[in-house]
């Protein structure tokens, strides 16, 4: 008997799109027939569809939504079409996956330089009323909702998870970061496209990790263990840099931050610390740091320390990946190593596989996104109001 299939239609093809794809590529136990992938970009798409083999290429998604064949919807769009596509993938009968961030606030007609001039609360409300207006649509569908954070799937982070289960630890203080030197999309400096700055962007990836971290503690602990209060700081760092002193550094913020960082207090008393920037040299740094009643954790993503190289040239190179964010492979760097499953990638896609297949509870879920979402424009609107904001 062959293996049982999911068959997958994909909305977009950028970055994230590539990190699903070599995902998709190691799952194992079960076959994943990758039939669709679209995009408004074309040419983009085919290069998809000719790296991961995908089926067939096109840039039409009612196409997707309506192919009877197709049991998910994987969406690695732009956030701010997230809402209105998990609904319509929801409505035609399909389980869907969705990239952070979950939603955001992105401005209402009218509304210009948003960051600037719309205040934190009011996205904060309004970013409450639409996430449950899709818990409502998410509930009352048959299909399952997979929140597509590899943070949570991470190596490093799942094997925390089983030590903190087995020694039932209590967690006294988290830290998290995710810091690059910028982003070069074209839309990462403006609020109405990207829903905030490094918080969001970045911030979300460690948050949301060391929200499920505290959530396997209260398990094996047998507790409740809910957020009390966030507390934000949040700017333009590069504000003060001349051209040629900003040459390195490729954020260009307009209306967002380009360095967050957020307290959270638990109703434990227990803490727990995110910091999020565009304005860190020497590769992407991705960390999570657990400290406990009776031991400490490091769970370090990237850099890893697996393989050192050295290079005098890049004669050869040009199709070598080394890491992410640096600007050349010359001298000493740590090299990215098995990095789809390191971060996550590959245990992600499986889980959302077998989910889909078996009827399971994924480890990442809505309601896992949702207090994400929360905490960030919480934290948002903390920093704004210079207080801490209480759930």
């Amino acid at each position: 008997m062959g293996k049982e299939t999911v068959c997958v239609g994909t909305i977009g093809s950028g970055y994230a799109a590539h990190l699903h794809g070599n995902g998709y590529e190691k799952v194992s136990g079960l076959t994943v027939r990758l039939k669709a992938v679209c995009d408004i970009d074309l040419k983009r798409a085919e290069a998809l569809k000719t790296r991961y083999g995908y089926e067939k290429a096109g840039t039409d998604f009612q196409e997707i939504l309506e192919d009877p064949e197709i049991d998910v919807i994987d969406i690695v769009t732009p956030p701010m079409l997230h809402s209105d596509m998990i609904t319509q993938a929801l409505l035609a009968g399909k389980h869907v996956i969705c990239e952070k961030p979950l939603i955001g606030y992105f401005g209402n007609p009218g509304e210009k330089n948003i960051g600037n001039t719309v205040s934190k609360k009011k996205m904060y409300q309004e970013v409450l009323k639409s996430m449950e207006a899709l818990r409502t649509i998410i509930e009352t569908s048959d299909r399952k909702f997979l929140y597509a954070e590899n943070f949570v799937y991470a190596t490093p982070v799942r094997k925390a998870a089983e030590i903190i289960r087995a020694k039932k630890s209590k967690i006294l203080f988290l830290k998290g970061e995710e810091s690059v030197k910028g982003s070069t999309s074209p839309v990462a400096g403006k609020w109405s496209g990207t829903g905030g700055g490094s918080l969001i962007r970045l911030g979300c990836h460690p948050l949301t990790g060391i929200l499920w971290l505290k959530q396997q503690e209260a398990q094996a602990r047998n507790e409740i263990i809910t957020i009390q209060s966030v507390m934000a700081d949040a700017g333009k760092t590069t504000a003060c840099l001349t051209e040629t002193e900003h040459r390195h550094i490729v954020a260009r913020p307009e209306d967002v931050e380009d360095f967050g960082v957020i307290s959270i207090t638990y109703s434990d008393g227990t803490k727990a610390v995110v910091m999020a920037s565009d304005v860190v040299l020497g590769g992407t740094k991705n960390y999570i740091e657990v400290y406990c009643n009776d031991n400490a954790l490091m769970c370090n993503l990237t850099p890893t320390d697996i393989l050192s190289t050295y290079f005098l040239d890049e004669d050869g190179l040009e199709n070598v990946d080394i890491a992410e964010m640096l600007p050349s492979k010359l001298g000493w760097n740590k090299a990215f190593v098995s990095d789809e499953i390191i971060r996550g990638y590959t245990g992600e896609l499986q889980d959302f596989m077998e989910t889909i297949l078996y009827d399971k509870v994924p480890s990442s879920d809505f309601e896992l996104a949702y207090t994400t979402i929360k905490v960030l424009y919480a934290a948002y609107q903390s920093a704004e109001e210079g207080r801490r904001i209480d759930f």
